[in-house]
């Protein structure tokens, strides 16, 4: 530290580090702890103090600490003048005791003719490295445009303090507040330099902060390099072409095979000639290239597959169908008639009550058969529907509601584990409604007393194959589930696994057909004792994907 004191809080100095200028009746208050005194805070920082001001400190230090302008090369206009401000860097600390203000503690270094910082940040950050004897960095604190601290050396070997900075650099950094970093002619030689502004207490821009490598160190490393690089590229030139020739002869040849196999491909033919695998990556190509083939090949033989099958089950549901519409129409008035007399008899009060019973049974018997009549012809009918933006959950919630109390009968549990992301779908509501409630009363035959339905709705990806998204709704129970060998037969007309009397057989055909007329389709899955578990996949509307 090269000045320090103690000021009281009625401005008076009591003591300094040089024991100078204490004792006169108007001593001159060091400006920062000046400061300290009026806001009563700790402040640090890069301060310019007069001649006057550090004199007051200690004439040695005023005489040590001015500089000598010299004339420089970058700027050889300036007259030869002495410098006698400093720069200084300098903290003060309010001092108390039991919360009294005593007075200012206050200390600095002047960075004017130091050598002490500039030295140790190029030991720091150079490590003292030297190039054809000379130093390789360079470290100069300036005042203003004047170097006040370096170890920069002029062609005598002495430091460069006095000399003044280039007016390039000036405008940038202390005019225009910018950093600069770039090539810089210093005194005697080119350096890569960087310069960074000092800002003193008050904001404002006091001087500058220079490090400089010498540009020869690296001069001579990047010629040896661009003549390497020039070297390294020609041979690598010459090695690519020949390279590139082997390579093309190896290469090529199994990938032009491969070009004329896939547009064999894209013709249909799924199983061509493929010679003999190559080893490396040309052969993982070729096994990638036959895995999708194969890919292909199975896919295609599955859809076929689909295809013959929704054929002929399409077939058989349009010849059941006309049948069943011509055998409708034929039973559909007689049946008509028998009803309505069966009821008009039961009015009369001079029937026995086992005339009555026997009425009854006929009654019955004819409205089993009307209902079957009118599954035939909803069956064999073109549906027409009714589609507009529908909630699906809303439906679904609505249905178990009309037909929870009939499996609380049976002390059945109905779940429903609704989807919130669920988006509208345009449909017929009515109609899905009525595809739900089979469905459901479905699983309710099958279920025995205490068992559980859960209903489940969700997003996923298609079934098909694709990368659309549908909607699905899971309905499954832990019924007693359903064989192997009369999953393929559910959806037949008039094929039913309850018992007889109990089921016409069509509820699943007719449930089919409306979701199929909406785009969608019905899964199933189960295990015999188990329970089972049927989806309807409905494809999601495209504004919703």
């Amino acid at each position: 530290m090269d000045f320090s004191g103690f000021v009281r809080n009625d401005s008076t100095t009591i003591c300094r580090q040089s024991g100078y200028n204490t004792t006169s009746p108007d001593p001159v208050i060091n400006p920062v702890a000046e400061i300290v005194l009026k806001k009563k805070v700790t402040i640090s920082g890069t301060f310019i103090l007069t001649q006057e001001e550090i004199r007051a400190e200690d004439p040695k230090l005023a005489d040590l600490s001015a500089i000598n302008l010299i004339n420089s090369s970058e700027n050889n206009q300036q007259n030869i003048k002495q410098e006698t401000s400093c720069l200084t860097i300098v903290t003060a600390v309010p001092v108390y005791e039991n919360n009294l203000f005593l007075g200012v503690i206050y200390g600095g270094i002047i960075l004017n003719n130091s050598t002490s910082i500039v030295d140790t940040v190029r030991e720091t950050v150079f490590q003292n490295e030297t190039f054809n004897g000379q130093n390789v960095g360079t470290v100069t604190i300036f005042l203003n445009n004047l170097r006040v601290s370096t170890n920069v050396l002029t062609k005598s070997g002495a430091r460069a303090v006095g000399t003044l900075l280039s007016r390039e650099v000036e405008k940038k950094v202390l005019i225009e507040g910018e950093t600069w970093i770039d090539r810089a002619f210093i005194l005697n030689d080119w350096n890569i330099s960087a310069y960074q502004g000092i800002e003193d207490y008050y904001g404002k821009t006091v001087g500058i902060l220079s490090v400089g490598v010498i540009e020869s160190k690296y001069a001579q490393f990047k010629k040896d390099t661009f003549f390497v690089f020039v070297v390294i590229s020609i041979a690598g030139i010459l090695i690519a072409v020949l390279l590139g020739f082997i390579l093309s002869r190896l290469v090529l040849k199994p990938v032009d095979e491969l070009i004329d196999i896939s547009k064999k491909v894209s013709e249909g033919d799924l199983s061509p000639k493929i010679k003999k695998i190559s080893k490396g990556e040309i052969g993982n190509l070729q096994s990638t290239f036959l895995k999708m083939i194969d890919t292909l090949r199975v896919r295609d033989l599955h859809q076929k597959e689909e295809s013959e099958k929704q054929l002929i089950m399409t077939q058989k549901q349009a010849s059941v169908g006309r049948l069943a519409a011509g055998v409708a129409h034929e039973i559909n008035n007689p049946l008509t008639g028998v009803l309505t007399f069966t009821y008009m008899l039961l009015r009369r009060d001079d029937l026995d009550e086992e005339m009555k019973s026997d009425l009854e049974t006929i009654a019955n018997a004819t409205n089993r058969v009307k209902d079957i009549v009118k599954g035939l012809l909803n069956f064999s009918r073109q549906v027409k529907l009714n589609p507009e933006p529908s909630d699906i959950n809303t439906i679904i919630k609505e249905t178990i509601e009309l037909i929870e109390n009939q499996a609380l009968i049976k002390r059945i549990r109905i779940n429903f584990d609704a989807d919130k992301n669920i988006p509208s779908k345009i449909l017929d509501s009515s109609q899905f409604q009525s595809v739900v409630m089979n469905m459901i009363i479905n699983a309710i035959d099958a279920t025995d007393p205490g068992g559980r339905i859960s209903v489940s709705t969700r997003i996923n990806l298609s079934t098909k194959g694709t990368k659309h998204k549908e909607i699905e709704i899971i309905i499954a129970d832990n019924g007693s589930g359903i064989a192997p060998e009369q999953l393929d037969k559910l959806f037949d007309p008039f094929f039913t696994t309850k018992e007889v009397g109990k089921g016409t057989g069509l509820g699943l055909a007719v449930s089919l057909g409306i979701v199929e007329h909406h785009g969608g389709t019905i899964s199933v899955e189960s295990q015999p004792g188990e329970g089972s578990s049927f989806t309807i996949h409905l494809p999601l509307d495209h504004n919703n994907e």
